[in-house]
């Protein structure tokens, strides 16, 4: 009933903002290691000693990116295609890459929601832990950036504090699981690629994040601070996120992959011109396989 209640206060409009850009890109590690010297180890080998590449089982947090939202049907969530546990062939999400087709369905688990800010990711780790997953993906941020104006987007402070809480919460329940940390993607990209679409600006009127889509065509000085200041807090964001990152050896931030992609209108939803399509989505899968995988973190 508590996520129920959650999912009722929140306006659509804020959960299309949260799948963001689709920065749907993949996302690349920074291993994280204690901030504490270590017998002259560097921050590199500590990371890799201790990081599993072939986890046995995955937990999704995170906001409509990591529920498909707008990927498979109008205004509606369509987690068969998750990049990060969805079961559809299109896709080959992270859950099936790691675990196989198989045991991906008894195996990973979808905690994610829609409209969900930085705020709200410590109680959807709170209701993962329960499963005692030996991976858990994070993708978040999108609609801390996109809210009703550039006053009202989540300060760099908070965003730190309450990430920090969200990882503390699950390091007391579950000390030895790995996190992945996707980067929040480019949302002056978005802005940039979706108003060269005539339908795509129309659906942007109806408040799909409005600190950076509204008035796409006004060139303004005005307006070109404003988009400036969203994506500089953007960028701050994901500084945050390295950098908590870091201070945790279990967990890989994907080194700013998300963010960097360049993804172009093949990899938005066509009912919103924002969210990841089914092939942004099977991007974001591809990346967040290659971060998991890899032998070193992304530094």
């Amino acid at each position: 009933m508590r996520k129920q209640r959650r999912r009722r206060s929140r306006a659509l409009v804020g959960a299309v903002a949260a799948t963001a850009a689709l920065g749907v890109t993949g996302c690349d590690a920074v291993g994280g290691a204690s901030g504490a010297p270590d017998g002259g180890r560097t921050h590199a080998s500590r990371a890799v000693q201790v990081w599993d590449r072939s986890p046995a089982s995955i937990a999704a947090v995170g906001d409509s990116i990591t529920r498909g939202f707008d990927a498979c049907t109008v205004l509606s969530d369509c987690p068969e295609v998750s990049w990060a546990t969805g079961t559809s062939e299109q896709v080959d999400s992270l859950a099936v890459r790691l675990l196989g087709r198989t045991r991906a369905a008894d195996h990973s688990w979808n905690y994610a929601e829609t409209g969900a800010r930085m705020a709200d990711l410590s109680d959807q780790v709170a209701d993962a832990v329960v499963r005692r997953p030996a991976l858990v993906t994070v993708m978040v941020g999108s609609n801390d950036a996109c809210r009703s104006s550039v006053r009202a987007m989540t300060s760099v402070a908070d965003f730190r504090t309450q990430f920090e809480e969200a990882l503390g919460t699950l390091r007391k329940a579950l000390p030895k699981t790995q996190v992945y940390v996707a980067s929040v993607p480019n949302l002056k990209r978005l802005w940039s690629e979706g108003r060269t679409n005539p339908l795509g600006k129309q659906i942007w009127k109806l408040g799909i994040c409005p600190s950076m889509l509204g008035d796409a065509d006004d060139l303004t000085a005005t307006a070109v601070l404003r988009r400036d200041r969203v994506q500089q807090r953007v960028e701050d964001y994901n500084t945050v996120l390295a950098q908590v990152c870091a201070k945790d050896r279990r967990c890989r931030f994907d080194g700013g992959a998300v963010y960097r992609y360049r993804f172009g209108t093949d990899q938005l939803s066509h009912w919103d011109w924002f969210h990841p399509s089914t092939d942004g989505q099977s991007k974001l899968a591809a990346i967040a396989y290659r971060t998991v995988t890899a032998k070193n973190p992304v530094d």
